[in-house]
């Protein structure tokens, strides 16, 4: 009788913690990469040479929670608020209350010229940058490493960036494994 017992609350202790291991593998497999990281995928070249088609990618999504974006992080977001379906990969080129302006081809942060090692080229279209761009409060200025060939804070279907609208960091390029690398 008393084995038929042991047994018994055997069975019932490793059910208890088969469901304590299923519920931490449902957390991880759920919550996890929706609160905490995501892998995501390069879609086009507007991020060239730091970033290419089809690289895969990974996504921390808590530092800005706890921190604002710094400048040339490079940032997943939602243009147009966190109702579109898709988000953009670009990087963080103006802060909250900067004035951005892009003249003869170059970018000004309160009138001085960005010194950037990320893109020589010259930016061929200043879009809404071409006059004097004063950022609000919590507002972001991004551009494309590929200035040229970026749909990005200069046209009017992106525009600033809003804190609240921005994913995460991008943090780590998982594939291809020659391309593998912490950014």
């Amino acid at each position: 009788m008393r084995n038929k017992k042991a047994l018994k609350n055997k069975r019932l202790k490793w059910i208890k913690e088969l469901l304590i291991y299923v519920v931490i593998i449902v957390f991880c497999a759920t919550l996890f990469p929706k609160y905490v990281i995501r892998r995501t995928q390069v879609d086009g070249n507007s991020m060239e040479t730091t970033l290419q088609d089809k690289d895969d990618l990974i996504v921390e999504k808590v530092t800005y929670h706890f921190k604002d974006p710094d400048r040339f992080d490079i940032i997943t977001f939602y243009p147009k608020g966190r109702n579109a379906k898709e988000y953009y990969i670009k990087r963080v080129i103006g802060l909250p209350g900067e004035t951005i302006q892009i003249h003869d081809g170059k970018v000004y942060i309160n009138g001085s010229v960005l010194e950037d090692d990320v893109s020589e080229d010259d930016i061929l279209t200043a879009g809404l940058a071409a006059g004097e761009l004063t950022l609000g409060e919590n507002e972001y200025f991004v551009l494309g490493d590929n200035r040229n060939n970026s749909e990005d804070s200069r046209f009017a279907n992106v525009g600033v960036v809003k804190k609240d609208d921005i994913v995460g960091s991008v943090w780590f390029i998982a594939s291809p494994m020659k391309r593998m690398r912490l950014l």
